[in-house]
């Protein structure tokens, strides 16, 4: 189990990104417009850098993911109930996202890039369902992934990690080690871009700051309560739900049995370095066979990322607001299918939410400095929220483990609370 955990409290990033976010304030309030333009290319830079690595790394993941998971015919009643659910799951949490921030609207009347004066782009749309339905086909995959049309690209990465299943051993296991390898390396180059964000941070509230006062953090400040209240309801209501009525489960005796991992979840933000932990507490104190969480868990912390897909699609909505963008129902139903898609190509590491995110914003077309300006903010009060978002993203995956478990006839799935040993 590769629980990094820094001594120092200055080494970990968390408090980097809290530091540069404070003094980033006090420099905007300071130095006012003119070091707001001095040093906001250092903010640009930062998320030039973020969407630098979205494609490869989004398709290596999707691809890896899916076709690691999906072969074997004996696997495929397995493989639908789990797929079937995790999806079920993340469409829920991006719907409770999409109500919240319509309900609450944080970023009405929000003042974060001064955009007031400027022209803002049309929104992309589409005129019918039908049209929204084959705008997910790619004509040219190629093309797609350098339009940075990634609703197109995830579809296309998502058959083809189908296709790849399917194959027989030796050709598949020589395309899974090859998108392995790209998918290593580009987590090495995403950890690496992160590693910097204290700096981008700095940078970008140096500019929202310099430029907006203090005003823009009433706007974060109902953002981030919007973002915790959704998690909040997704965990303690939402998937209660679904263990009470698909799996006949007592959530509290989940809950109990779960501890330790989502314990680890929110204090480490990634649901990748939780998987070993998960596995034991699902297998030990939940009581599901290792041939049900070994194939459940594993793809629920690569395709199943409900907090995830409440983030991607409020905070989507939460940019159009601050923007002034009014968002139809085809828009916003394309944030939701967008969200879901994304949230299945997004890495189980720390803050790879924020990296997603941008291929929500392109599906409806809301691109440029002003967008970049307020994600940069939205990344200056993301660490709880992430910290949320992962802890969702665990249990939503032990939830799919018990209540499958179940359906495969395991009686004994939270039957008590046991013990870690």
């Amino acid at each position: 189990m590769n629980h990094r955990t820094d001594s120092a409290w200055y080494k970990q990033l968390h408090w980097q990104i809290l530091i540069a976010m404070s003094l980033g304030t006090v420099a905007g309030l300071l130095g006012g417009p003119e070091l707001a333009a001095q040093i906001g290319w250092i903010g640009t830079l930062f998320i030039k850098l973020l969407k630098m690595v979205i494609v490869p790394l989004v398709v290596a993941s999707i691809i890896t993911g899916v076709a690691s998971v999906g072969g074997g015919r004996s696997l495929g009643r397995l493989f639908s109930k789990t797929l079937g659910y995790y999806v079920l799951t993340s469409l829920l949490a991006a719907l409770v996202g999409l109500m919240l921030v319509n309900l609450i609207k944080p970023g009405v009347g929000a003042n974060l890039v001064n955009v007031e004066s400027k022209q803002l782009p049309a929104l992309s749309t589409a005129t019918s369902t039908t049209e929204l339905i084959l705008s997910f086909i790619p004509e040219n995959v190629v093309q797609a992934a350098a339009k940075a049309d990634m609703i197109s690209v995830i579809v296309f990465c998502i058959l083809f990690g189908l296709a790849v299943a399917s194959l027989p051993a030796k050709p598949r296991e020589t395309i899974l080690s090859f998108f392995g390898a790209v998918f290593d390396a580009m987590m090495k180059l995403t950890r690496g871009v992160i590693m910097v964000a204290p700096i981008g941070v700095f940078a970008l509230i140096v500019r929202v700051v310099g430029n907006t006062g203090l005003e823009s953090f009433k706007a974060l400040g109902l953002y981030m309560v919007t973002i915790a209240s959704g998690l909040t309801i997704h965990l303690f209501l939402v998937l209660p739900l679904m263990l009470l009525l698909l799996g006949r489960i007592n959530p509290r005796i989940h809950f109990e049995n779960m501890i330790e991992p989502l314990t680890l979840a929110f204090s480490s933000s990634t649901s990748m370095g939780t998987l070993p932990v998960t596995i034991t507490a699902v297998e030990k104190r939940v009581g599901v066979s290792n041939k049900i969480s070994s194939f459940v868990l594993p793809m629920g912390a690569t395709v199943n990322m409900d907090g995830t897909a409440l983030y991607e699609c409020a905070g989507v909505i939460f940019i159009s607001q601050v923007l002034g963008y009014h968002l139809t129902l085809t828009q916003q139903l394309v944030v939701v299918v967008t969200a879901l898609l994304a949230s299945i190509g997004a890495a189980a590491v720390p803050s790879a939410g924020l990296v997603i995110i941008f291929l929500v914003l392109e599906a409806v077309g809301m691109r440029g400095p002003e967008v970049d300006v307020i994600v940069g903010a939205m990344l200056a009060v993301d660490r709880p929220l992430d910290m949320m978002r992962t802890s969702v993203n665990v249990f939503s995956d032990s939830c799919g483990a018990a209540i499958i478990a179940r359906s495969e006839g395991e009686s004994d799935v939270d039957s008590e609370v046991r013990s870690a040993t």
